[in-house]
C-alpha cells in the first residue's frame, strides 16, 4: 500500500478546476460522435468499415496536430496552447453544422478532422498540465481525477446522439439537419470557453522547473541523469507511446462497436437501434464510475498495479462478449467500459514521468499515439462485417495484452 497524498495543492486548485472542464468538453464531443457510426451506416446506406472513418478523421488528426501543438506550446506556453485548441474545436463543430445540406460523407469527415485537431492540442496541453498541478506523488491520481470528468461528459455525449437519431426519416436534403443543432451548440459553447480562458490566469509550469517544489510529475533524484539522454532511449517512454496506441485503439473500437453490438441481427435479444444511444450512456456510467474509484484507489494502491489487474481482466473478459450469449455478453461488454476507465490517464502519467524538460514534447509523441483510434477501428469493422458483430470483439485481445505487459514491466523508469 502507498500512502495516501492529497490531489491538488490550494495554489493549483483554481487552475485545475478549469483544466478539468476542459476534459469534459471534449467528453462531450467523443461520447456523441461515437454514437454516429451507427447513424451513418442508416441514412447513407455505408458499411460498418466505412462507418469507421469517423474514428479514422477523428483520431487521424490527433496524429497530425500533437506535434505541432507540442511545438507551439514549448514557445507559447500552456495557456495559449488551450486557446488554440479551443478555437480550432469550435470551428470544427461550426463547420460541421453548416455544412448538413450537402449530405456528403466525405464532407463531414473533413469538418471532423478539423475538430479533431483542436481535441489534439487540448489533449496535448490538459494532460500533462494536469499531472503538473500538484505534488509529483498524486499526479496518477490527479489526471485520473480530471479525467472522471471526461467520463461523465461521455454519458450525456450519446444523450446528444438520440437527438440525432430522431431525424431518421427526413427527406432527401435534409437527412443529416437533426446534426445542426447539437454541433451548432458545442461550438457556441467552447467558443465562450476560449474567451474565458483568455483573460484567465493560468500559472505557466515550464519544465525547467519541473525539477523543484511540488509542481511537477517529472522531478525525482534521477532526473538529473536521465534527462541527458534522447526521448528514443528512455524505454518507459517509448513502451508508454506503444501502449497509449494500443490503448486507445482498443477502446475506440469497443465505444464505437457497442450500439452495433446490441443492434446486431445475431444478438439475443436483440434491441431497437433508436436505443442504442441508452446503452452506450450506460457503458460511459460505468466507464466514469471506474475512473473515479479509480482515482480513489490510487491513493493507496500503485497505479502501475491497478492497469495490470484491469487489463488483465479485459483480456478475459472480451472472450465471453465474442460467445454472443445475450445478457452475459452484454454485461461483460459492460464490465470492459469499467476496466477502461483508468487506462489512458494511467498510460499517460507513467510514459511522461521523470522526463524534466521533455516533457511536453513527450506529451506530443503520446498524444500522436491516439491515432490508433483511426488504425484499429476500420479493420475491427471489416472483421465484424466478414463474421458477426460479437467476432469482432475479439480483436482487441492482443492490445490489451501489451498493456499488461506495459504495467508489468515496461513502465519502469531506467536510469
Amino acid at each position: 500500500m502507498e500512502k495516501k497524498h492529497s490531489i491538488t495543492s490550494k495554489e493549483y486548485l483554481v487552475p485545475f478546476i478549469f483544466i478539468s472542464f476542459l476534459f469534459f468538453l471534449w467528453g462531450i464531443a467523443h461520447g456523441m460522435i461515437d454514437t454516429l457510426d451507427k447513424h451513418f451506416q442508416q441514412i447513407l446506406q455505408l458499411s460498418k468499415s466505412q462507418s469507421s472513418l469517423i474514428q479514422f478523421a477523428l483520431y487521424g488528426a490527433y496524429f497530425g496536430m500533437a506535434l505541432p501543438a507540442g511545438i507551439f506550446m514549448r514557445r507559447f506556453g500552456y495557456k495559449k496552447g488551450i486557446v488554440l485548441g479551443l478555437s480550432l474545436f469550435s470551428g470544427g463543430a461550426f463547420l460541421i453544422a453548416s455544412t448538413t445540406s450537402f449530405e456528403s460523407f466525405w464532407i463531414f469527415l473533413s469538418c471532423l478532422f478539423i475538430l479533431g485537431c483542436g481535441l489534439a492540442t487540448l489533449e496535448t496541453a490538459a494532460n500533462p498540465y494536469a499531472t503538473k498541478l500538484g505534488p509529483k506523488d498524486s499526479a496518477a491520481r490527479r489526471i485520473n481525477f480530471a479525467q472522471s470528468f471526461n467520463g461523465l461528459a461521455w454519458i450525456l455525449g450519446p444523450l446528444i446522439g438520440l437527438y440525432i437519431y430522431g431525424n431518421q426519416g427526413a427527406a432527401p436534403g435534409e437527412k443529416l439537419t437533426s446534426m445542426i443543432l447539437p454541433f451548432a451548440s458545442i461550438g457556441l459553447v467552447v467558443l465562450v470557453v476560449a474567451l474565458v480562458f483568455l483573460k484567465l490566469p493560468l500559472p505557466e509550469i515550464s519544465e525547467e522547473e519541473a525539477g523543484h517544489g511540488h509542481g511537477a510529475i517529472d522531478a525525482s533524484s534521477s532526473a538529473e541523469t536521465s534527462d541527458d539522454k534522447p526521448l528514443l532511449k528512455k524505454s518507459h517512454f517509448v513502451m508508454g507511446v506503444a501502449a497509449q496506441f494500443c490503448y486507445v485503439a482498443a477502446q475506440t473500437g469497443v465505444f464505437s462497436y457497442l450500439i452495433n453490438f446490441v443492434t446486431d441481427e445475431h444478438q439475443n435479444p436483440r434491441f431497437d437501434v433508436k436505443n442504442g444511444p441508452y446503452f452506450l450512456s450506460i457503458g460511459f456510467a460505468l466507464f466514469m464510475i471506474g475512473r473515479m474509484s479509480g482515482s480513489y484507489i490510487m491513493g493507496f494502491v500503485k497505479p502501475a498495479r491497478i492497469l495490470a489487474v484491469y487489463s488483465g481482466l479485459c483480456i478475459l473478459l472480451l472472450p465471453i462478449v465474442s460467445l454472443n450469449s445475450g445478457w452475459p455478453s452484454l454485461i461483460a461488454l459492460y464490465a470492459v467500459f469499467f476496466c477502461m476507465s483508468i487506462m489512458f490517464p494511467t498510460i499517460f502519467a507513467l510514459g511522461i514521468k521523470d522526463l524534466g524538460p521533455q516533457t511536453k514534447k513527450a506529451a506530443s509523441f503520446i498524444v500522436m499515439a491516439i491515432v490508433g483510434g483511426a488504425v484499429f477501428p476500420p479493420l475491427m469493422g471489416y472483421i465484424s462485417d466478414l463474421y458477426t458483430m460479437s467476432k469482432g470483439f475479439l480483436v482487441p485481445i492482443p492490445l490489451f495484452g501489451f498493456i499488461l505487459y506495459y504495467a508489468l514491466k515496461g513502465h519502469h523508469v531506467k536510469a
